[in-house]
């Protein structure tokens, strides 16, 4: 076990899952009109349990199955890439926000607060 996650626990490992997951998104986003360009996405949960396992996460990562193909063989559709970006950020945040708690926290016993 890694000294980050004896200190922050499953927080620490879930926001780098989830700041990789986020430049993912991004990606798919960005490149919305790349023709034959194929969405990728990460499972959250499969990469979080491949983490603790100590494996590579990269059996989490597939290409995204659109619901409607493009005639250009791109595969990101927009809200579905947005709808993941926000609902990613969010969870994020609240992961930031644990840590930042944690952090204040050692800080204080520390200082013998």
């Amino acid at each position: 076990m890694m000294a980050s996650e004896k200190l922050f626990g499953l927080h620490a490992t879930a926001l780098q899952l989830r700041s990789q997951r986020m430049m993912m998104l991004a990606s798919n986003i960005a490149n919305a009109a790349t023709p034959n360009y194929k969405a990728r996405d990460i499972d959250f949960a499969k990469a979080l349990d491949l983490a603790q396992q100590g494996a590579s996460t990269d059996g989490a990562i597939s290409y995204r199955v659109p619901v409607q193909a493009s005639l250009d063989g791109n595969t990101v559709e927009m809200a579905t890439e947005q709808t993941a970006y926000a609902e990613n950020a969010l969870a994020y945040r609240s992961s930031l926000s644990f840590l930042s708690g944690r952090i204040n926290t050692l800080s204080r016993a520390l200082k013998g607060e």
